[in-house]
């Protein structure tokens, strides 16, 4: 079975955190949800970007109920901060962990940690983890974490998170994917052991034309536009974070990717293929530790048996 926009069910009533959303995929995610009659809180780093995503999306047709959260998914600080204020909504029912940066120059972040591996794994980990409460209230959220192809054929190298023993971008990346996806099905395993009513659901774009590839300088500015036409828009991207979200018969643990050709483009999406590597309970429970002693959050869930 697949599913399209023309899928998505009513969102009235509901509130989704979107992370990211200012632009590309998330902004087209935050756009799918407000369409439906979602409340959407756009988190994100600039809140000038922000505030004209808001703008974009409140353009269209429908009324729309947007707000603005402020996330630096790199700083612990704002992390906290920003769970806190999420906390004041009356309620979340759906957190969408989307934002993320792509094959950047070396630098640090949250523990030390390389940079991809702290903003797209670790600040959402910590993010989580801070409201895991919140998301158990009135029934119980979806969290929906945005993975990639790129796990395919990564590795976590625990002895070179900091990138101290030498850094190539596109590994750094797919590690960081990968640990998207061991996250999100670890966390499911945690949730269901613990009779939480939160669902944890991953997903991935395809190969999507996103501000992801500015970092690629001139092979970015050429083959951006080229992606998107003959792979995935970011709007086609959309689509498997919208079905983790709101597909009625979606479960948790599910995985959600474009389909089409290698699972790289598609105007559905579908059930999509994790690698072995990625559904090792053995190595999920080793990220989740040190994800904790790297962020000093600990979401407070005991690890599932085996």
């Amino acid at each position: 079975m697949t599913f399209a926009y023309s899928d998505i069910p009513d969102q009235s009533g509901k509130t989704a955190i979107v992370t990211g959303s200012n632009t590309g995929i998330g902004l087209e995610i935050a756009r799918g949800l407000s369409r439906k009659g979602a409340r959407v809180i756009l988190a994100c780093r600039d809140g000038d970007k922000a505030k004209a995503a808001m703008d974009d999306i409140a353009s269209g047709p429908e009324q729309a109920d947007l707000d603005y959260l402020h996330l630096d998914l790199g700083n612990l600080a704002s992390i906290r901060d920003a769970a806190e204020e999420a906390k004041g909504e009356k309620k979340i029912d759906i957190l969408v962990n989307n934002a993320g940066i792509m094959v950047p120059p070396l630098s640090h972040s949250i523990g030390g940690a390389e940079s991809q591996f702290a903003v797209n794994h670790l600040g959402h980990f910590a993010f989580t983890g801070l409201l895991l409460d919140k998301l158990a209230q009135d029934g119980g959220a979806r969290v929906v974490s945005q993975s990639s192809i790129a796990h395919k054929g990564a590795k976590i190298d625990f002895d070179n998170l900091d990138a101290r023993h030498g850094y190539s971008r596109t590994k750094f990346y797919g590690q960081s994917k990968l640990a998207n996806l061991l996250f999100a099905l670890e966390l499911d395993r945690r949730l269901r052991a613990a009779n939480s009513p939160v669902v944890s659901i991953a997903c991935h774009p395809g190969v999507a034309q996103t501000e992801l590839t500015r970092h690629l300088g001139l092979l970015g500015s050429v083959f951006g536009p080229v992606i998107g036409l003959a792979l995935n828009s970011a709007e086609d991207g959309a689509i498997p974070a919208l079905q983790a979200a709101t597909d009625p018969q979606a479960e948790g643990g599910d995985y959600f990717g474009s389909w089409g050709f290698r699972e790289m483009s598609g105007k559905a999406s579908g059930k999509a293929y994790a690698t072995r590597t990625a559904r090792d309970p053995l190595l999920a429970a080793r990220l989740w530790e040190k994800s904790i002693d790297l962020t000093g959050v600990d979401p407070g869930l005991p690890p599932a048996e085996s």
